[in-house]
């Protein structure tokens, strides 16, 4: 099949970039969006061309490093697939796609399609952790927890840090990715402990990063390839205000409930 592929080139964070058209002839119709680019990136060089930069690793739906803006939709048009898992019998004989970065101003672009995604970690470094011992394994089934918290805790856990929920939302915001990281431990006992300081500190340091506030538009819960839920947002707006409220002085507490 023939594709006709416009894409973002970018040689640093300091340049312009351009969308750039490439035409791709022989694209195979079980192929990956990334086994496609790998096909156009060996014609560039057979050329003496550069080659796009994209980001990649796992390339099955794990990792989260392959995320690509196709035709305006983070990972293309085909709901709880990411790009590495997203093939090109997806789409049509001719058809003309665009392909560009995440677009947020905390994902800075490193070079075409790679953007930088470190935001992400420094919040994870701020609490989307257990810290307090929990001794040796215990018995899988000596901590007795309802099945629907570890159905919840669990769908929360499968997020894979791709910033799909980011590129989607028409603010920027990183809400549902940072909900689902303190959703999945706060849902489950070992996370208990830590889990209002835990969402005090991950939403402060989300915030810093220079992410835009959630609106509940429900963009992120659509785009994101694994069906993060947006509930894990409204889960974390309640431990964040309850250890905010916790941190205000007295007499600020005492003011408000006289008012």
């Amino acid at each position: 099949m023939r594709l006709t592929l416009n894409i973002w080139r970018q040689k640093g964070p300091n340049t312009e970039g351009r969308m750039v058209k490439y035409e791709l002839p022989n694209a195979d119709p079980e192929m990956s969006m990334l086994e496609a680019l790998d096909v156009l990136n060996e014609q560039l060089i057979a050329k003496g061309e550069e080659p796009v930069a994209f980001e990649h690793d796992c390339r099955e739906g794990i990792c989260g490093s392959c995320g690509i803006m196709i035709n305006g939709v983070p990972h293309g048009p085909v709901r709880a697939t990411t790009t590495c898992q997203l093939s090109m019998r997806h789409f049509k004989d001719g058809d003309e796609l665009f392909l560009e970065p995440w677009r947020a101003s905390a994902f800075p672009i490193i070079k075409d399609l790679v953007v930088d995604r470190n935001a992400f970690d420094r919040i994870i470094a701020a609490g989307g952790f257990v810290s307090v011992s929990t001794g040796s394994a215990p018995d899988g089934n000596a901590i007795p927890i309802p099945k629907d918290d570890a159905d919840r805790a669990m769908d929360a856990a499968t997020c894979i840090a791709c910033g799909a929920c980011v590129a989607a939302c028409p603010n920027a915001a990183a809400a549902l990715f940072t909900g689902a990281k303190i959703a999945h431990l706060g849902l489950l006992p070992q996370g208990q402990p830590e889990r209002e300081r835990r969402a005090l500190n991950m939403v402060s340091v989300m915030n810093a990063e220079g992410f835009g506030s959630c609106t509940n538009i429900g963009e992120c819960e659509a785009a994101c390839p694994k069906e993060i839920p947006l509930e894990v947002i409204a889960r974390t707006n309640r431990d964040f205000l309850k250890a905010a409220w916790a941190e205000r002085p007295p007499n600020a507490k005492a003011s408000a409930g006289a008012g």
